[in-house]
């Protein structure tokens, strides 16, 4: 990041959150699950599927990670009862991984089950590296009791192709992003291009061993060289989708749903909008940029 994006991003931090609000829903479904079904409604008219997540993470109290569980469950009713197309994504210290890892499986098992009942999918999200091994350990356990769960691997870790060899045995489902955390370089590639290379590295991998992925990602190289990558192994399109966040890349979004790819978009909404808002922020430079000329450049 560029000093005046720096600059930039430490100046929207000091806004009240009403005003950052205003910029920020872009890239939130809303306040409430209501919203969320309401966005979701709308992406799935045009044949694009969905995520919903529920924003949270590091609860610190087990009584906050029942509360965000139940809250989850409540999510795959909604979806169940107004038949939309989606599925749900939950990120483990929502449910106490940062606490006590049985406990955490154990929430997990619940919604895991509830959502097989409905013939509902559950994709554990990654969070940064302090948790990146005990969350693989969690995952593998749910997923020798269940065939509805995936799970997130990010792609500037040094580590994640070693990991994807070993996940590949199990059979993992896959959501291939970058990755937002900010980690050491001795931990993760800092180079754009080294970042791509890995990642194409790993889809490869994932593709020759036959394992589901969703291809996340909002660079258009990433998009053009996982077209061209899916063309020369004759991928069918039951092996893959490509996945998106609310609000951005719109028109990069809508090419690949008109190019017949299946895109699915992640629906993030709840009370916790304001961390996210600034996790994205930090990862995308141009929307303080777009941020701070809403504020002071009258169109």
């Amino acid at each position: 990041m560029n000093p005046l994006n720096n600059f930039i991003v430490g100046f929207v931090k000091l806004l009240p959150k009403s005003i950052v609000y205003i910029f920020a829903k872009k890239y939130v479904a809303g306040n409430t699950l209501d919203q969320a079904v309401n966005a979701t409604k709308e992406l799935n008219s045009k044949n694009i599927v969905a995520t919903m997540d529920v924003l949270g993470e590091s609860i610190s109290t087990k009584e906050e990670a029942i509360t965000a569980k139940n809250e989850i469950l409540e999510v795959l009713e909604a979806i169940e009862e107004n038949k939309l197309n989606s599925n749900v994504s939950i990120k483990p210290t929502q449910l106490g991984l940062g606490l006590d890892s049985e406990f955490c499986y154990e929430q997990l098992k619940e919604i895991i089950k509830r959502a097989k009942e409905l013939n509902n999918f559950v994709r554990i999200d990654m969070e940064d590296t302090p948790y990146t091994d005990i969350t693989i350990e969690v995952f593998n356990r749910l997923k020798n009791e269940f065939d509805n769960v995936g799970i997130v691997v990010q792609a500037y870790l040094r580590r994640t192709y070693d990991d994807v060899v070993a996940l590949n045995k199990n059979g993992a489902h896959y959501r291939l992003c970058k990755g937002i955390y900010i980690e050491p370089e001795k931990l993760a590639f800092k180079e754009k291009q080294e970042v791509r290379d890995n990642y194409m590295k790993i889809l490869t991998r994932m593709f020759d061993d036959g394992n589901y992925v969703g291809i996340a990602t909002h660079d258009d190289y990433l998009v053009e060289e996982s077209y061209k990558l899916i063309k020369e192994k004759n991928i069918p399109k039951d092996k893959f989708e490509f996945q998106m966040l609310y609000g951005v890349k719109e028109i990069l979004r809508d090419k690949i749903n008109a190019d017949g790819y299946k895109i699915r978009v992640y629906v993030p909404f709840g009370e916790h909008w304001y961390a996210y808002s600034m996790r994205r922020l930090q990862e995308n430079p141009n929307m303080a940029w777009y941020i701070t000329k809403s504020i002071f450049i009258k169109s």
